[in-house]
This record gives structure tokens, sequence and C-alpha cells, in this order.
């Protein structure tokens, strides 16, 4: 992954993390950094497990983004 893939399309797939999930809720963002945020403040909010799927197919697991969403490397 490069920093120009942070401006192409991708999308999050958000997880409950407070109970067996039956239904996820996903969504469909412009850019991986926008998708980035959205699952960065779900974690936060709601100890979610969110996980990107990007335009060229990389799947992100929570684990990466936690550790991949600070604010300085996401904007």
């Amino acid at each position: 992954m490069t920093l120009s893939d942070l401006d192409k399309p991708a999308e999050l797939t958000v997880w409950p993390g407070h109970a067996p999930a039956h239904v996820a809720q996903g969504r469909a963002f412009p850019t991986l950094r926008a998708a980035l945020a959205a699952a960065a403040e779900a974690i936060d909010v709601e100890n979610a497990k969110p996980w990107i799927i990007t335009e060229n197919g990389d799947i992100l697991a929570p684990g990466w983004i936690r550790a991949n969403s600070a604010a300085h490397r996401v904007q």
C-alpha cells in the first residue's frame, strides 16, 4: 500500500464489539483516509471491529487499523 492509496475509494464494514454480531454495517467511502477515520472512531466510541477493503483489494483488519489510524498518519 502506498500514500496514494489513501485517496482511493474504500469499503468499511463495522461489526459490533459488545455482542455476537448477526448484522454488520457496511459503507462505501470516497477515500481510504475517510474510511480509516470512521473505523478509528468506531473502535474508540463503540469498541467495534471494523474491517476495510481497499480499491486494490487489500483487507485491513481491526488490529492493523488500530495500529495505523493515529491522526498524524491518516491526515
